[in-house]
């Protein structure tokens, strides 16, 4: 991770600079290039002078809040270790607080997370998403023994993100690598749409023949602006209650879904059936596939990424004969181009004042094109 953001422009010097800020002696960052196969990139050894004190998750966490460093890099370095340290405790069956960082006195994994961390923030890095991850196999030494690979702390920090094991028998991701990748609350799937900036090659320690180990870094923005990327999810029923459609909806829509839509389709045999569509945010398609398997008599999904792009949108509240109605507004490039009175508001106003509700909307938006 150091040597792909190094490789994608964080200056080696500026890294070492801010590192300084902790109260952490006894190491040396060596900076090389080098190859690795075919593919030439930045290697970054922490190379740890013996006699390191034995760390445990207070220690280091101690030490990153005694920093100079900004709040913001404490913080996300802070978390980090907690989830590692989390992980590690359940692991092993002991308390957190006694969790040890073995290895030379745990320095090699606070400048591995803390120097990922400044350089993700130098570099303006504001969102990331990974590939599926390759964890390789075999099995590796440790403080605790010999350990199949991936190590129970890799396993159990990239449970729930798809995984695979290929190339070398190696370790090719360890627990601080999971750690960075769970901390920095990476999505996990194909490469989004981006405009390329820059690119980066990190290099690992082993350069095993007929592989390139290799891990790289792309930095660039989002390929729209008024774009995020999200997941649809579709099912096809033919066998249910009609009457479950409503409650469906509810319960997809209170569990963070963006959209839900219900089409009719002719299904095989003849049969009338009913597509359900549900617009799920990045990080909730496990859930909202859950309610659907819970709440309907699917027996399988359908999960696609897609972008999402949207307008600018403001809420302006407008007075009309008959109260105050908010209207929703949507922007392109500064320009109105929709407005949309709020129907809710709307309905219960010309209840109140027993007029059509048509003429209520209607008023709302004569209001908010006086009010822009």
């Amino acid at each position: 991770m150091l040597g792909a953001l190094i490789d994608a422009g964080l200056p080696a010097g500026q890294l070492r600079s801010e590192l300084r800020k902790l109260p952490l002696a006894g190491y040396r960052l060596d900076v090389q290039q080098a190859k690795r196969g075919a593919v030439a990139g930045t290697l970054v050894n922490v190379l740890v002078e013996p006699g390191q004190p034995m760390r445990n998750l207070r220690d280091i966490v101690d030490l990153i809040e005694s920093s100079s460093l900004s709040a913001s890099i404490r913080e996300k370095s802070r978390g980090i270790f907690q989830c590692l340290g989390e992980v590690e405790a359940a692991i092993h069956g002991t308390d957190i607080s006694s969790v040890h960082f073995h290895e030379v006195g745990a320095v090699d994994s606070i400048v591995d997370i803390v120097g990922a961390v400044i350089g993700v923030d130098h570099l303006g890095i504001k969102r990331m998403s990974a590939s599926p991850v390759n964890v390789g196999s075999g099995s590796v030494k440790s403080v605790h023994g010999t350990l199949p690979v991936p190590a129970p702390a890799t396993a159990a920090l990239l449970k729930g993100r798809p995984v695979y094991s290929a190339g070398a028998t190696l370790e090719l991701t360890t627990p601080t690598g999971a750690a960075l990748l769970v901390g920095f609350d990476c999505d996990f799937g194909e490469l989004p749409p981006v405009r390329l900036d820059r690119i980066g090659y990190g290099l690992g320690s082993e350069d095993p023949a007929g592989w390139s180990n290799v891990l790289r870094l792309f930095i660039g923005e989002r390929a729209s602006d008024r774009g995020e990327i999200c997941w649809l999810i579709e099912t096809n029923i033919d066998d249910m209650n009609p009457e479950f459609y409503g409650h469906l909806m509810d319960r997809l829509l209170d569990a963070g879904a963006l959209d839900v839509f219900f089409t009719p389709i002719l299904m095989k045999k003849g049969r009338p059936g009913t597509r359900v569509g549900v617009l799920s945010p990045e990080g909730l398609q496990e859930a909202l596939s859950r309610v659907l398997f819970l709440e309907t008599t699917a027996i399988g999904l359908r999960r696609h990424r897609v972008q999402r792009d949207t307008l600018e949108r403001q809420i302006v509240p407008v007075q009309t004969p008959y109260g105050e109605v908010p209207v929703k507004i949507g922007l392109l490039d500064g320009d109105v181009v929709n407005r949309a009175p709020e129907y809710e508001a709307c309905r219960r106003l010309a209840s109140e004042k027993g007029v059509p509700l048509k003429t209520v909307y209607m008023e709302a938006l004569r209001a908010s094109g006086e009010k822009r």
